[in-house]
């Protein structure tokens, strides 16, 4: 008997790549969900997205599914649309926030699950992450809220909320993780290098144990 389909928020990021493998591994149906919000690296990183879908041989995980929501209206001159000051290599995590950045892209997912008969969305945020839209209390009222909008039952599940990167590495170590996009500041193709989600991604592999073959600018 076919499984429901779930629904898989993702980026092409090590966290939600190694979650799309995650969900599928008991033969799921995974739909990827790719929000589109007007990030300069989302081209890029939605390229590598592809790419690691196909390459992993995830035979239950579907194409990823790109939708839009952008966000450069309100956002304006922030660094994550274009404008200065884009987080360096030795930035804080906090400096990386995007305000409402969740509620934005699970709020679309959900309209999206709802539409077309999807109960789960599935989720790759690790522990200790600060901001106020990643706590537990936050999705709790999120996904009660959107059900009841939506009139269709909605769950947020994140199976990776109480890991950190190195252990989402060392989990994914056998997929094709050279494939997955991290940066902020891409150059061309590339991971810059020099941008704190680089740095990030450098010191998970290093702490995991695991070869980085990223390919880096600098």
């Amino acid at each position: 008997m076919a499984q429901p389909t779930v629904c898989a928020l993702v980026s092409g990021g090590l966290d939600s790549a190694v979650l799309a493998w995650y969900v599928a591994r008991d033969g799921a149906d995974v739909q990827p969900l790719y929000v589109r919000t007007g990030m300069i690296w989302e081209d890029v990183e939605f390229a590598h997205l592809c790419r690691f879908i196909e390459s992993a041989g995830l035979s239950t995980v579907r194409a990823p599914r790109p939708i839009s929501y952008p966000l450069g209206d309100v956002y304006a001159a922030h660094w994550s649309v274009g404008g200065e000051g884009r987080p360096g290599f030795d930035a804080p995590d906090e400096a990386v926030y995007l305000p409402g950045r969740n509620i934005v892209l699970t709020s679309k997912a959900a309209i999206y699950c709802a539409l077309n008969g999807i109960e789960r969305i599935v989720m790759g945020l690790l522990a200790g992450n600060p901001f106020p839209d990643a706590t537990e209390p936050f999705f709790r009222s999120l996904a009660e809220t959107l059900s009841l909008g939506l009139g269709s039952s909605i769950t947020i599940e994140r199976p990776f909320a109480g890991m950190h990167k190195p252990d989402v590495v060392r989990l994914g170590a056998h997929l094709p993780l050279e494939l997955t996009f991290s940066c902020i500041s891409p150059v061309g193709d590339l991971h810059c290098g020099d941008c704190n989600k680089c740095r990030e991604r450098q010191e998970g592999f290093r702490e995991a144990g695991v070869p980085d073959r990223t390919r880096y600018a600098r």
